[in-house]
């Protein structure tokens, strides 16, 4: 049996209820996140992520599948929204990737062929005796397991609609290429690249029953939710600029 971590995860087991888990105090960010520039986007968070991340869209397999991040960092291993404390910023959005761990879910391979079911899992190092039950001796979950799950479920079903609408974008050839250059004041010029963007000049030439299709699927605001937060890429650079570093 093969399991295989989720982005940013180190080593995961499958949880049991017999697991004491060690959580992270409240805004605690773990230490696999504190240098990592972007994070991947659940469907819901759009409209809220908006507000403070550059969203933009990635492809690992050069443009057969694509995925949603929200920006964090200019500059690989660079997270301008943790705290010299390490926390993250209590003045901003908290993604839900960052909130569910140590726990995520994942795909299990067995003999070379990957299983279609999910299974709940936990960063092993976040193992320990001294660490939160999160079952009774019953074996009945704890709301402190209760809350999570939700939260751990409810994601995954969230990733699995941001697939979907990103499937949606690329047949419908909307997704472009583009460059984030920026010149800090002082240092050397950045630029950003290999990311992609909604081309707003193909949406606007999409025919009135594609753009009603997108607007009834629920995409068309999660579109607009995108392009309005490519202009906090200067607000990353201002924060840059204003001394925030990685932790």
């Amino acid at each position: 049996m093969d399991i295989k971590p989720p982005y940013g995860f180190q080593e995961i087991v499958p949880l049991t209820k017999q697991y004491r888990v060690a959580l992270p105090e409240a805004r605690m960010v773990p230490p696999a996140f504190r240098r990592t520039a972007v994070l991947p986007l659940s469907y819901t968070e759009f409209v809220v992520a908006c507000r403070d991340y550059p969203i933009a869209f990635v492809s690992g397999d050069a443009g057969a599948s694509y995925a949603a991040m929200m920006v964090l960092g200019l500059e690989q291993g660079e997270n301008l929204f943790v705290t010299p404390d390490g926390t993250w910023d209590r003045g901003v959005y908290l993604p839900a990737y960052v909130r569910r761990y140590p726990f995520c879910m994942t795909r299990i391979t067995v003999n070379g062929r990957e299983q279609q079911e999910r299974i709940a899992c936990v960063e092993k190092s976040a193992l320990a005796e001294g660490g939160e039950a999160l079952h009774d001796e019953r074996g009945e979950p704890l709301p402190l397991w209760e809350e999570r799950r939700k939260l751990l479920f409810e994601y995954e079903a969230d990733l699995a609609r941001i697939e979907e609408m990103c499937r949606t974008l690329a047949a419908l050839q909307l997704l472009e290429t583009f460059t984030v250059q920026a010149v800090p004041n002082e240092g050397a010029p950045l630029a950003m690249t290999g990311v992609y963007r909604v081309a707003e000049d193909r949406l606007a030439g999409l025919a009135p029953d594609k753009l009603k299709e997108l607007l009834d699927q629920g995409v068309l605001a999660r579109v607009y939710a995108h392009l309005i937060s490519l202009a906090n890429f200067g607000r990353l650079l201002d924060r840059r600029a204003a001394g925030a570093k990685p932790g």
